[in-house]
C-alpha cells in the first residue's frame, strides 16, 4: 500500500492509501465528493531518523564506489551462552 496525495479545489489536500500503481489522476474528495487532482511530491525520506538517513547515504555511496576487501577480518572467539552449559550432553 502506498499513500497518494490529492488536492481538492474546495476542501484542500488529503491523502489516500491505495495499492501501488493503482492511483488514478483524479479521485473523489471525501468531504465534498468533488473531483480532486493528484499531487506529486517527494517521498517521505526527510521524515526518517538521522540513523536511517545515514544508512541510505552509505548504501548509495557503496553502490557507486564499493569498498574492496583485501584480506579476511580476524576471527573472533565466540563465547557460548551460559544457559547452554546446563543442557544435557549426548
Amino acid at each position: 500500500m502506498a499513500t497518494y496525495e490529492y488536492l481538492c479545489s474546495r476542501c484542500g489536500p488529503f491523502e489516500v492509501r491505495l495499492a501501488i500503481g493503482t492511483a488514478p489522476r483524479a479521485y473523489g474528495c471525501p468531504d465534498c465528493a468533488g473531483a480532486a487532482r493528484r499531487v506529486y511530491s517527494s517521498p517521505g525520506i526527510t521524515r526518517t531518523s538521522k540513523a536511517v538517513a545515514a544508512l541510505h547515504v552509505r548504501e548509495e555511496q557503496a553502490r557507486e564506489a564499493p569498498t574492496v576487501v583485501s584480506q579476511l577480518p580476524p576471527r573472533r572467539k565466540v563465547q557460548p551462552h551460559p544457559a547452554l552449559s546446563r543442557l544435557p550432553r549426548p
